[in-house]
């Protein structure tokens, strides 16, 4: 059924059903959880920011009671703690960090972080709803709202945010926040409509999840694309159609760059705070920490660095080519601790393979998209050790956009292939990190394919 048959008025409440799908959501992440909401994550990182913020300080407190000899902070003072100068800091962006504190002030760093964590998750799909009904009343979709809501499903049940969501770890804690950091920005740069909000909200995301700083190309093509010169091409106009030098002059460039400027500043300012952050913590403000992680990859990053052409076909290799595979012997199946491949997780992706139509907003989401995925591809971790490719979470939210308006309305097959998706992605949020023998035992991460 098309959006002008169905009617604006036919559809339920926005909001109510923004609480449903919360409701649905956390209900459904808190039962896979399980026992985990008893205790806290073992690599409950935020936790210990969070009480060394409440204390003044930027690196983690060590307990009173460590005797010489033993490690600070816990874990061996491996898995991804940074040292530095004899202390011990957490290298990772720290926005959850902050997010937690409220619960470390009232119930200690070891308060059972997942409990919150499955509360933060169910925000994503919520928001989620409330954006692909944003882009209805704004005339960029057509979609009746449960199409809306079949994507939203998608999204929290048929993609690797599903596992993510009931983890709790420090990897996945930050997957989630940036999630829904990140359609909120979209939904405040949707038309260049609140650039200080969103330019807000990018920032935020950015103290999660820094690759997500490259979405940013999203805000500016929109601004490009709804402020036009009058007698120019419509607002609905894209590069591909007339050429592109002819798209650009087409652009009233003063209105759209002030518009990029009021984004801009929120931007700066979160990139302001995250250098002073380095200055203090390791005394160069370029000097972001990860060198200074107690991890086996230390030779790796320091020959390569942090970003590489050299990391790109292992990643390619993770993104599109890993399959699971059948044994003879139980569990019969085997996953890589690469993951599965991200069209495996999520078929509907290839849907954008060939879209149904073509749609200017689809030219602003498709490059942000593609943008952080480079990024992301170029990286010296794949994600290890995962069910599916988790680095996607950085760009989930422009790939249901474009499902949206670009996308094919829903058939049979399509409700079939939604059944599939979450099909698998519940596989794992029942599997991943739990006792069993599905993930292949590779300690090294040199393993990504099944023997021969």
């Amino acid at each position: 059924m098309s959006e002008t048959a169905e009617g604006v008025s036919s559809r339920p409440a926005v909001r109510r059903v923004m609480l449903a799908v919360f409701v649905m959501a956390l209900a459904v992440y808190a039962a896979f959880a399980g026992d985990r909401l008893r205790v806290h994550s073992p690599d409950n990182h935020f936790s210990y920011l969070a009480d060394a913020y409440l204390h003044g300080t930027l690196s983690v407190r060590c307990d009173v009671g460590v005797a010489q000899g033993e490690v600070c902070p816990p874990g061996g003072g491996g898995n991804d703690w940074a040292r530095f100068n004899d202390r011990w800091f957490v290298a990772f962006p720290s926005l959850p960090a902050v997010i937690y504190m409220p619960a470390v002030a009232l119930f200690g760093r070891n308060f059972p972080n997942r409990v919150l964590d499955v509360l933060l998750a169910a925000l994503a799909p919520a928001l989620l709803y409330g954006l692909l009904e944003a882009l209805v009343k704004r005339g960029h979709s057509t979609r009746p709202w449960r199409e809306n809501l079949a994507l939203t499903a998608l999204f929290a049940f048929g993609t690797v945010f599903f596992y993510c969501a009931v983890q709790g770890s420090v990897w996945f804690v930050a997957h989630i926040v940036a999630a829904s950091l990140g359609v909120a920005y979209v939904w405040h740069a949707l038309d260049a409509r609140s650039p200080l909000l969103a330019g807000l909200f990018l920032g935020l995301s950015f103290h999660t999840r820094t690759s997500t700083l490259f979405g940013a190309v999203f805000f500016g093509l929109e601004a490009l694309r709804v402020h036009r010169l009058a007698g120019a091409a419509s607002d609905d106009a894209r590069p591909s159609e007339g050429g592109l030098l002819r798209w650009l002059r087409g652009v009233d460039w003063p209105r759209a760059l002030r518009s990029i400027v009021r984004f801009s500043l929120p931007v700066l300012l979160a990139l302001g705070v995250y250098l002073l952050l380095n200055k203090l913590r390791f005394g160069d403000a370029g000097e972001v920490g990860y060198r200074y992680l107690q991890i086996r990859w230390q030779a790796r990053i320091a020959r390569w660095g942090l970003f590489n052409y050299h990391y790109l076909s292992r990643n390619l290799g993770v993104v599109l080519a890993l399959l699971p595979w059948v044994t003879r012997t139980a569990p019969f199946i085997q996953i890589s601790r690469h993951g599965l491949a991200l069209w495996v997780t999520t078929p509907q992706y290839l849907e954008l393979l060939r879209p149904a139509r073509r749609h200017a907003l689809g030219w602003s989401a498709g490059i942000a998209a593609l943008v952080i995925a480079s990024v992301d591809l170029l990286y010296q971790n794949s994600g290890w050790v995962q069910f599916g490719y988790r680095f996607s979470n950085d760009y989930a939210v422009f790939l249901v956009l474009l499902l949206a308006v670009m996308g094919r309305p829903f058939r049979r097959w399509q409700w079939a292939l939604l059944a599939l998706a979450i099909a698998v992605n519940t596989f794992g949020a029942a599997t991943f990190d739990r006792p069993n023998e599905v993930y292949q035992g590779d300690n090294d991460a040199h393993g990504m394919f099944q023997p021969d």
